[in-house]
């Protein structure tokens, strides 16, 4: 038989059976998809050498009047900006005492200890919560080893013992290493000490209430108190929104208040409660997700109280006077207002498209118009009984917003549609129900692709990713972690959150740079089953002549390895042993670049079987590549 071209149609397929997707890809890791055929993704590589405390969950860039070019990153412990070098700590405040409102005891009789028990008064502090200490008399501290500079700085908190006394655990302000107290830390250095408490951290996974935990803050306002006020609890995820007004920032965290940094006082201030700024009127106290309308220049909080009230109403809708944050009071001089949505049972998240603010509930789409006085601001029903997975889970490219659902794909471009998905059952198939909100999506406009990281089922961290490009209609996938992801004309990159606690560039060079140990990226194909004809008679391929380029390699011979994998049938495993008396996969190497890319002409193997799987795969640093149309020199081996 003469030779056969082997071009399988582009995107991975296991909507079917291997042998269904015939002509078809039907396995995917790092590998996307350029006119139609597969090449390895680009790399990635640390934006600096410094990391960030807790899981990234938000990141979002915009520039001041200076021209300086911010990223706020939200995690679960922190909030932070960053200009590409060192990570400022802009968490706000949420209580901080008088002075002598905090005192410390040590452990002065051995063994000696480096816990520190802290005594403030109804702190509403929760466990890993940060809390910065100050005023502590100077130099005695406790009298001994637990000096006023060991005390005098931030701390992490290791356990709460009630809701007056919570454990720190002492450490050198200068090495970060525990000190260990002796036995004259007798004092307790108070006695004009202040404890600054952050915020309550949240959850860096998505958790379950027990059955005695309250499904919501129970000790007051938000942050105050840990979730169902005992001691089974359960915090929820922590995710954050925000947007910049003007050159301002406006923050918060899902489930609490709103809170402001101004670009002119630089990033060693902390973001403060909106609520609390001088000449703020009837500001939402909580919240479930903020946005900032992008031309009319209204601050929405959506899942808020209302007026005169400290309830929160997961459907209400409220906004700030035009061009002014801190009026949220309804009048004739004003055109702050609310409204409330009628379906679904609260609002996930909120996206600012060409015209109009598309806000999603767990049940519906909606499209917020601006109307002009007396209204301001209408709503209309764009979707009903669908679904969204969570508040990261959307991504607008193109003119279309796009999102997961928790059983399929949707997107919307002036109507609601079902996203057509060749991966629906693998996906859906295959993720942890009960860590969907932790869910991310992001756009790469580069390649025209959208990007979904998910947990798998057997995981709950994010393991997994999909891309559907939108410009050719196709589907692959791999696995990856990655928490958080920003497509931004002001970077030159695509920049991501991972689980080394830094931020990377992403289709930067060819390998993985996230630590400062650079690894190869291992990227894979494989094909589904081909045969001969309908599979009436074996196969022999005992030549391959391939087909693709390494354009863009940084090793001095990069190279692959193309594997032929054979069946007996479609459902009968791979062949045992894979080859006869030769070699079922072989090493293809790129041997020239000038003047043309050359790279090994052809490759001898001796396989047999009634299907077979064309596999392709680089394991080694410096490595990129793009397959073309390989050709296999087959001959009938007969009917068996």
């Amino acid at each position: 038989m003469p030779l056969r071209k082997v071009l399988p149609k582009p995107g991975v397929n296991r909507e079917n059976t291997r042998y269904t997707n015939e002509q078809g890809w039907y396995v995917s890791d790092k590998v996307r998809f350029r006119q139609g055929t597969p090449e390895k993704i680009g790399g990635w590589n640390r934006i600096n050498n410094y990391t960030y405390l807790g899981v990234a969950r938000a990141l979002f860039n915009w520039t001041d009047l200076s021209q300086n070019n911010w990223i706020a990153v939200g995690t679960n412990l922190k909030y932070y900006l960053t200009r590409g070098t060192q990570y400022y700590d802009i968490t706000p405040i949420r209580y901080t005492t008088a002075p002598g409102g905090v005192t410390f005891s040590a452990v002065t009789i051995s063994p000696f200890s480096s816990t520190i028990t802290v005594t403030s008064p109804a702190h509403g502090a929760l466990i890993n919560d940060f809390v910065t200490f100050s005023g502590v008399t100077s130099p005695a501290g406790l009298g001994g080893n637990i000096t006023a500079a060991v005390l005098n700085q931030e701390y992490e908190i290791t356990s709460i013992i009630n809701n007056n006394t919570f454990t720190i655990t002492a450490k050198d302000p200068t090495t970060g290493l525990p000190v260990t107290s002796n036995a004259s830390d007798t004092g307790n250095g108070g006695a004009l000490a202040v404890a600054a408490f952050q915020i309550n951290t949240g959850s860096p996974i998505a958790t379950v209430p027990s059955p005695s935990a309250s499904a919501s803050w129970g000790l007051g306002s938000w942050g105050s108190g840990p979730w169902g006020g005992g001691s089974n609890t359960v915090l929820p995820l922590r995710v954050w929104s925000q947007g910049n007004f003007g050159e301002d920032l406006v923050f918060g965290p899902r489930g609490g208040a709103i809170y402001y940094w101004d670009a002119t006082l630089g990033p060693s201030f902390r973001g403060v409660d909106l609520a609390t700024i001088l000449g703020a009127t009837d500001v939402p106290i909580i919240q479930n997700y903020i946005l900032v309308s992008d031309i009319y220049r209204f601050v929405f909080a959506f899942g808020c109280n209302d007026y005169g009230s400290s309830t929160q109403d997961p459907m209400l809708i409220r906004w700030s006077n035009q061009e002014d944050a801190l009026n949220w009071t309804p009048g004739a001089t004003t055109q702050a207002g609310s409204l409330p949505l009628s379906r679904g049972s609260q609002i996930i998240t909120a996206l600012q498209s060409r015209q109009e603010v598309l806000v999603w509930t767990d049940a519906a789409l909606y499209s917020l118009q601006y109307l002009g006085a007396p209204d301001v601001w209408g709503a209309q029903l764009m979707g009903d009984n669908i679904s969204i997975v969570g508040q990261n889970a959307v991504a607008f490219a193109n003119g279309v917003s796009y999102w997961m659902g928790v059983d399929k794909f949707y997107k919307y471009d002036g109507r609601t549609q079902t996203l057509r998905c060749d991966l629906r059952q693998f996906i859906f198939g295959d993720i942890n129900q009960l860590q969907l909100t932790q869910v991310c999506a992001g756009t790469n406009e580069g390649f025209n692709e959208v990007w979904w990281f998910y947990c798998s089922a057997g995981s709950d961290v994010i393991d997994r990713y999909v891309i559907y490009n939108y410009l050719e209609d196709i589907w692959y996938y791999g696995s990856m972690g990655r928490t958080a992801w920003l497509d931004s004309s002001l970077q030159k990159y695509p920049l991501a959150a991972t689980y080394s606690n830094n931020l990377v560039y992403h289709e930067y060079g060819v390998d993985d740079n996230e630590t400062l140990t650079t690894l190869p990226i291992v990227a894979t194909i494989e094909s589904s089953e081909f045969d001969l004809d309908d599979g009436h008679n074996f196969m022999f391929i005992w030549r391959v002549l391939p087909d693709l380029t390494f354009r863009g390699s940084t090793a001095g011979s990069p190279s692959g390895v193309l594997t032929l994998q054979p069946m007996i049938n479609s459902g009968s495993g791979y062949t045992t042993p894979a080859s006869v008396g030769g070699n079922s996969a072989n090493t293809i190497t790129r041997t020239a670049t000038v003047p043309i890319e050359a790279f090994t002409g052809q490759v001898y193997t001796r396989v047999r079987g009634r299907q077979m799987i064309m596999k392709f795969e680089s394991t080694d640093l410096g490595v990129t590549w793009q397959l073309g149309s390989m050709r296999l020199d087959m001959r009938n081996d007969g009917r068996r």
